[in-house]
């Protein structure tokens, strides 16, 4: 190698490690400025975050009053507010990242491109969204009122409709969670769906037993007890001439929230007056014929 060519490289490595300084140099002295322009736009964004979220519950209570003033239903309420708080977040987080600089109109064909991957990912969200929409729009069923779903089976009051579920709460107290998608195509009985609700209470009596006695006796329960709408219909039939007993429906009305209790009540009540009255209530009975062992022998 010739001497100049040793020159030259030595000449460059100066260079290069003089450049490497001077690039170092500036980083130093643009890195306090770099790093006290990222914390303000950090804690801009905590500040602006921590108002949006308490306008957004600003808003949500001035919703929530004024649509309780327009006489809007429970379930609607719930419904229109999660909505409303879901969307709003997405607005001040879309916001915030624009404040850090993001381009959001890539964000914008970013979402647009992925939004069929998504749709697919979240199609079960998606559909509840819908059933959500589908309920406050056909009111199968408001809050308060008591729902026996056709799927499953699964029973109670209901007791708040949000975006992507209905809560109920059964008779033991507990909480059942129901997708709306579901609920919204499977089949409905809505018990609270009148301002009464029908009751039968089966009783059985032996066939040695006075009938027009215990129809009598029934049917004096049901006229003192106060509890049973006098106004709807309200007797006692033969229901079913059964192997072991003669089967009596008593039928009669209640008001919704009286329902379960004088059902119970009249039950009791039931059994108390037969036995007062000496009336028989059978239990399962089997009546055995012996055949002669001279019958069984003959040919």
């Amino acid at each position: 190698m010739e001497p100049t060519d040793i020159m030259a490289d030595f000449t460059d490595a100066n260079v290069d490690s003089t450049m490497l300084e001077k690039m170092l140099e500036d980083f130093l002295e643009q890195l306090p400025s770099r790093i006290l322009s990222l914390g303000t736009k950090i804690l801009f964004c905590i500040i602006i975050f921590l108002i949006g979220r308490k306008l957004i519950k600003m808003i949500q209570k001035m919703l929530v009053k004024s649509m309780q003033r327009a006489g809007v239903e429970e379930g609607v309420i719930s419904f229109m507010t999660s909505f409303i708080k879901a969307s709003l977040y997405f607005f001040l987080i879309f916001f915030l990242l624009s404040s850090f600089g993001v381009d959001t109109a890539s964000i914008i064909a970013v979402v647009g491109s992925a939004g069929v991957a998504i749709g697919l990912a979240v199609q079960g969200s998606l559909s509840n969204l819908a059933g959500g929409v589908l309920i406050l729009l056909t009111r199968p069923f408001k809050v308060g009122d008591y729902i026996i779903e056709g799927n499953h089976g699964k029973e109670g009051t209901v007791t708040d409709i949000q975006i992507f579920y209905t809560k109920l709460t059964t008779v033991h107290n507990e909480v059942v969670i129901l997708p709306n998608g579901e609920l919204a195509n499977s089949d409905l009985i809505n018990v609270s769906g009148n301002e009464s609700r029908k009751a039968d209470i089966k009783v059985s009596i032996s066939y040695r037993a006075d009938l027009k006695k215990a129809k009598q006796v029934l049917e004096d329960m049901l006229e003192q007890d106060e509890a049973v709408l006098k106004e709807e219909d309200h007797f006692v039939f033969v229901d079913d001439l059964a192997d072991s007993g003669v089967v009596l429906n008593i039928r009669c009305s209640f008001k919704q929230e009286d329902y379960w209790r004088g059902k119970w009540r009249l039950t009791e009540q039931a059994k108390l007056l037969l036995d007062e009255n000496g009336i028989e209530i059978p239990f399962p009975q089997l009546d055995v014929h012996m055949i002669p062992e001279e019958k069984r022998t003959s040919p």
